[in-house]
């Protein structure tokens, strides 16, 4: 179907690219050996040194317990309230504390009553915005701009510092390959590049400059790791992933962003090849520790040390402490058992008090990077009731750039013939739903929908709109249908706004289904039965399974939640006084039974070679890896993505075929892969060119395609400009089978691209 689509709008793909092997002059991708500034600055470690000779075991384990708002007088604490455990020393954080005024309050008490005068850490879970609320990550990922998320990323640890919070949750980078976990809406998709370069962004956002400007929050890489593999899309279930395969996608964004600096980790509740992540010493002191060289500290993730007892590895509160501790998670979230265990654990020889030392360093490490010590209060001031307007204006450009595309059949933009337009759907004026899940203290007074911006646009332009809600999100109730049908008969062009509300995404949120809830398909159907044309806005927070609904569509956009610039991102696209950017970066099945589908499949012995796999077959056409009842391709490809503009990429050429892979290994050579993209439409906008290679002959099977690269390319009508992207050892270096990561002499095809579908490829040898 894309491709069909592809055709109407005229967009000729072709493919340049010019490979030659030269000495590398490419900057370092990561910093220097001795890591981020926080974590070996000299005065900084003397200051741990000096603080912990005086700390006594409880004082020690203190630092590592860290307790939510409203829970710290149950059994494990023994009855005691938040200022008594403060004074004492008892607690080093607290998460869900929030504002001057209550963070101050037990921040006072801990830098002014307790012995050793220690500041507290406060935390949050800050996911895409605080006050000033962005589009959801999956979102931001679709932009493929890490400068628009980097920049989100800052205002929102701008907002929260001033609030007393100096710690988010956040990014959550897992991969996530399937559309029924809810939690792929936190998400940066299904690719370990892309993935990498986002959580970059996030930390760099997050943690500004360094650590301790008071403008600037501590970022939490989670979940560690291989949550978004959970068995069925089931939240906090259980994963198996070969070692390999976890080298080559599910810790890639993890590895990149711990180089890029950030200064904490969360354990994840899922287990992970039948070891809880929260007791997984490989991941969490091999890899973390050993391999990477993380100083920072990880965090539990809620109560998932006490559930290390569900999961079977532990029998009580005592083993599941010692396990978690030994395996390398510094502070526990909620649960209290360091709290409660530890003291005993030590005092048995069962935990070396040398441990409980390690885990204290890493979080006054990052306590002392914060400058907590030198600024433990923040400004005491109302919360502001207005937002700045240029973090507004950022985040309708990150709303404008997320949108996708899906289906045009000319219907957009809006022609100066349309007189009437009918809007429809749940979500046209739905201000609290246009967030999504885990949104900040944002009054959805600050939130624009697409009604409000719509009217005042109709009325400048001297349209007729009509409004008609049509059914809700979730209940089923078809009564509104018959009035959203007759508005949409005396329109020229039906606007249909439709999808999940906000709480179907997110955390414990998976579903079974992919479809439109309630009645939204009925009505979208008897919409469309009016002949009039139909384009279909859709807000979610995964990819949704839109095959019936894309058939009846003359357009189609993927909205996912934008945040508090809903209404004036939709009606400049919609309009054409912007243009459409955003490229998927999660596959959509064309329906459930794909599930999961991802573009860096690998081959199989028996591939299907034709399109149409819909009937069965008989002989050869039979034995092949396909459905009886269903295509192979899914309904939109990763990285798909339409314009107003029209782009065309250039044929294939190659000065050189060939490379070592000794000089690649050795950083000796690097390929430089080069195609012109020229925009042969009528309007301006912009291209992602994405670099794919297929590597074959290699000793472990390697994905169909996979990303190593890819630059955003704003072109005016009839321009045309060189994109050149580097292949080097970063790209082709894997993990072999016998897990080295190592570049191998292989064949490899070379594609730019404007999806993970598209293009021909030019071929490169990679020699002894």
């Amino acid at each position: 179907m894309f491709d069909a689509v592809r055709r109407y709008l005229g967009i000729v793909v072709a493919l340049a690219i010019t490979i030659t092997c030269k000495s590398s002059e490419r900057e370092p991708t990561r910093p220097p050996v001795n890591g981020p500034a926080w974590a070996n600055h000299p005065a900084t470690e003397a200051r741990v040194e000096s603080l912990l000779a005086q700390m006594t075991l409880r004082e020690k384990i203190g630092q590592l317990n860290q307790l939510s708002n409203g829970h710290a007088t149950g059994p494990e604490t023994g009855g005691h309230n938040f200022e008594e455990l403060v004074a004492s020393g008892a607690v080093g954080s607290f998460l869900n504390v929030v504002g001057a005024t209550k963070t101050n309050e037990l921040q006072r008490i801990a830098v002014e009553k307790s012995r050793l005068k220690i500041p507290l850490l406060f935390g949050l879970d800050v996911i895409h915005g605080y006050r000033t609320t962005f589009p959801v990550p999956l979102a931001l990922a679709s932009t493929w701009d890490p400068g628009v998320v980097e920049r989100a990323s800052a205002i929102a640890a701008r907002e929260t510092a001033a609030d007393g919070v100096r710690w988010t949750f956040s990014p959550m980078i897992d991969i996530a390959r399937d559309p029924r976990w809810g939690r792929i809406m936190e998400s940066a998709g299904e690719d370990p590049y892309l993935g990498s370069v986002m959580a970059r962004a996030y930390v760099r956002g997050y943690q500004g400059a360094k650590l301790s400007d008071p403008t600037s929050i501590a970022a939490c890489l989670k979940h560690y790791v291989g949550y978004g593999a959970a068995e069925a899309g089931r939240d906090y279930n259980t994963t198996y992933i070969p070692e390999r395969l976890l080298r080559e996608l599910y810790l890639a964004p993890f590895h990149a962003a711990v180089d890029e600096g950030a200064a904490t980790l969360m354990s994840a509740f899922n287990s992970l090849n039948d070891v809880p992540a929260t007791s997984n010493a490989f991941t969490l002191k091999q890899v973390l520790r050993n391999e990477w060289g993380f100083r920072g500290f990880v965090v539990s993730d809620w109560g998932a040390i006490k559930e290390t007892i569900e999961h079977g590895i532990a029998n009580d509160g005592a083993t599941a402490a010692r396990k978690s501790i030994l395996a390398g998670v510094d502070m526990d979230m909620e649960s209290a058992l360091y709290f409660s265990e530890l003291e005993g654990l030590v005092a048995s020889g069962k935990v070396p008090v040398s441990v409980v030392d390690e885990s204290v360093r890493r979080i006054l490490r990052i306590k002392l990077a914060l400058g907590l010590f030198e600024r433990p209060y923040v400004e005491d001031k109302p919360a502001p009731t207005e937002l700045v307007p240029a973090d507004v204006a950022v985040a309708k450009q990150a709303a404008l750039e997320s949108f996708v595309l899906l289906k045009n059949t000319g219907v957009l933009p809006i022609a100066p013939a349309v007189h009437r337009i009918a809007l429809v759907g749940p979500l046209a004026d739905d201000a609290a739903n246009m967030s999504g899940a885990w949104t900040g203290p944002t009054d959805p007074k600050l939130v624009t929908t697409l009604k409000t911006s719509l009217s005042a646009y109709a009325t400048a332009h001297q349209l007729e709109l009509a409004y008609a809600r049509g059914t809700d999100i979730i209940d089923g109730n078809d009564a509104g249908i018959e009035a959203a049908v007759a508005e949409a008969k005396r329109s020229d062009l039906v606007l249909l706004a439709v999808g999940e509300s906000g709480d179907m995404d997110g955390e414990a949120a998976s579903r079974s289904r992919l479809d439109l809830p309630g009645a939204q398909g009925k009505l979208l159907d008897a919409v469309a039965a009016t002949g009039k044309p139909v384009v279909v806005i859709v807000f979610s927070g995964r990819p949704l399974a839109l095959t019936p609904y894309v058939d009846h569509a003359a357009a189609v956009v993927e909205a996912w939640f934008p945040g508090i610039q809903a209404g004036p991102a939709l009606v400049d696209v919609l309009t054409g006084a912007a243009n459409f950017s955003g490229r998927l970066t999660v596959t959509f099945p064309r329906s459930l039974g794909q599930v999961p589908i991802y573009y860096n499949a690998l081959n199989t012995g028996r591939p299907a070679k034709t399109t149409d796999l819909t009937k069965p077959g008989t002989g050869k056409t039979k034995y092949v890896s396909r459905y009886l009842d269903e295509l192979n391709a899914p309904l939109f490809p990763f990285g798909y993505g339409l314009s107003y503009a029209r782009f065309e990429f250039s044929k294939v050429t190659l000065d050189a075929a060939t490379a070592s892979a000794k000089a690649i290994e050795a950083g000796t050579c690097s390929i430089t892969v080069r195609a012109t993209v020229t925009n042969v439409g009528d309007r301006p906008g912009v291209e992602v060119a994405q670099l794919y290679i297929r590597r074959r002959g290699t000793s472990v099977s390697m994905p169909v395609r996979e990303l190593k690269g890819y630059s955003r390319i704003a072109l005016g009508p009839g321009e045309s400009r060189q994109v050149a992207l580097t292949l080097g050892r970063d790209e082709l270096a894997f993990w072999s089978d016998t897990m080295k990561h190592v570049v191998e002499p292989s064949a490899v095809s070379v594609w730019i691209a404007p999806d993970a579908s598209a293009g021909s490829p030019a071929e490169l040898t990679i020699t002894e």
